[in-house]
């Protein structure tokens, strides 16, 4: 009984482990194909995913957490 016990307990442990490690972060820089400067203020939005994207900066980078690995493209 106290080894299907541990057993379950590692399960349990390497699951959760597994489900936390689905998400990512991307990083991106945003440039005019025109220029070659920096897009301020451009918004980057994850395909399917409404609520998930960011605005550029003054450098035209962005920054997206918690992606999950679903996540195919970016628009």
């Amino acid at each position: 009984m106290k080894g299907k016990l541990m057993m379950l307990l590692a399960c349990l442990f390497m699951g959760a482990s597994m489900v936390t490690a689905q998400t990512s972060k991307v990083t991106g820089l945003v440039i005019s194909a025109e220029d070659s400067e920096p897009v301020i203020g451009a918004s980057v939005a994850v395909k399917g995913v409404p609520t998930l994207g960011a605005i550029t900066d003054i450098d035209g980078k962005f920054v997206i957490e918690n992606l999950p690995s679903s996540a195919k493209t970016l628009r």
